[in-house]
């Protein structure tokens, strides 16, 4: 069982940047893939970024790509999305998943637990 806390979102100018923290429970956070994935109003869950266990691969949807980071440190348990250059469409509530596959997945059901969700708003 693993439980998830967003943490960092908020309000911000267009071309601004936020860092976006996921703290996991559990002693096994460091066997989990994880993702983080976005859902704004009227619109489905998009997949935005995903990290392998180990932290070695990364993968991004073109939408982020070149603006997003993400980075894992599995000594604290935790899950970071930086995100810079941030545009209005970024606009969403950001949710980070845990899947208990070691490799990435940028499928929601592939990800067996989810957090509560923290907002981004960005304005123009």
């Amino acid at each position: 069982q693993v439980q998830l806390v967003e943490s960092g979102g908020g309000l911000v100018q267009a071309g601004g940047s936020l860092r976006l923290s996921c703290a996991a429970s559990g002693r096994t956070f460091s066997s989990y893939a994880m993702g983080w994935f976005r859902q704004a109003p009227r619109k489905e869950r998009e997949f935005v970024a995903a990290i392998s266990s180990s932290g070695g691969a990364t993968y991004y949807a073109d939408s982020v790509k070149g603006r997003f980071t993400i980075s894992r440190d599995n000594a604290k348990n935790t899950v970071y999305l930086q995100m810079n250059s941030l545009k209005p469409e970024d606009t969403a509530v950001y949710y980070c998943a845990a899947t208990s596959t070691y490799i990435i997945s940028t499928m929601r059901a592939s990800y067996n637990y989810w957090g509560q969700g923290t907002q981004v708003t960005v304005s123009s």
